[in-house]
């Protein structure tokens, strides 16, 4: 398996409970701030970094991402979730995350990964955010791109999260619980956010490690193929 470190205490606990004999690789979290081509270049040297004949499949616990996945080649059988983002694999299906995305939108998510792990993404050189610039002063960007351009840019950098109004946090039941709740309920707090946890669910995960891979939640995706978006209820498909 090769997954991000945001999941990295429900991919342990979740390999304990497994039969399966099963390999991990953690990949930094944040892959998707960086843009596709770079996030795909760097999940494709880590497939690639397994001897072919070693596995009999390698499972990927990621989502879309922003299109990272888009273009990872298999050279051994790929298995992947058919998610958007890790909010899906936090709550065990993407028909649950709809379903709670229709009903409340503009959430803020967090869970025990991205509550440890919490860093800005203009401190990574390589983000987005900071090759644009996002998080400098507003004499920075007027320097960058002229006073009436700044002008502009800054209330809109400053309002960055206006349009959340609630924050969610996923308790997956593993970790400083209290903790991760204890600092949730503070970020939503400090913004005025509505406040509301949500029970993770690990059966989606569990499913993967066991080979329980039925094409309504896992894309297979054969040797030679490569994973591509399906702009459908499906996600992802091969191509």
């Amino acid at each position: 398996m090769i997954a991000c470190e945001v999941s990295q205490r429900e991919v342990c606990a979740a390999v304990e409970r497994s039969r399966s004999v099963l390999d991990v690789d953690f990949l930094p979290k944040g892959l998707h701030d960086i843009g596709a081509e770079r996030m795909l270049a760097r999940v494709q040297a880590a497939l690639d970094a397994k001897p072919c004949g070693e596995y009999e499949a390698i499972l990927l616990w990621y989502g879309l991402c922003n299109n990272g996945l888009c273009g990872v080649r298999a050279r051994v059988p790929i298995v992947a979730p058919r998610a958007h983002d890790c909010i899906t694999l936090l709550l065990g299906s993407r028909r649950r995350f709809a379903r709670y995305f229709e009903a409340n939108p503009g959430t803020y998510y967090k869970s025990p990964g991205w509550i440890e792990r919490d860093t800005d993404p203009n401190d990574n050189p390589a983000s987005i955010t900071a090759r644009m610039r996002l998080s400098h002063e507003y004499r920075e960007l007027a320097e960058r791109y002229g006073e009436e351009d700044a002008g502009y840019l800054a209330p809109f950098i400053a309002d960055w999260f206006k349009h959340y109004k609630k924050l969610a946090f996923i308790n997956t039941g593993v970790g400083n619980v209290e903790e991760y709740r204890a600092r949730a309920g503070a970020l939503a707090a400090e913004r005025k956010w509505e406040f509301e946890e949500l029970q993770g669910d690990p059966g989606l995960l569990d499913r993967m490690l066991a080979g329980e891979w039925n094409t309504e939640d896992f894309l297979i995706v054969p040797p030679g193929q490569t994973i591509r978006p399906s702009f459908g209820e499906d996600i992802i498909e091969c191509g």
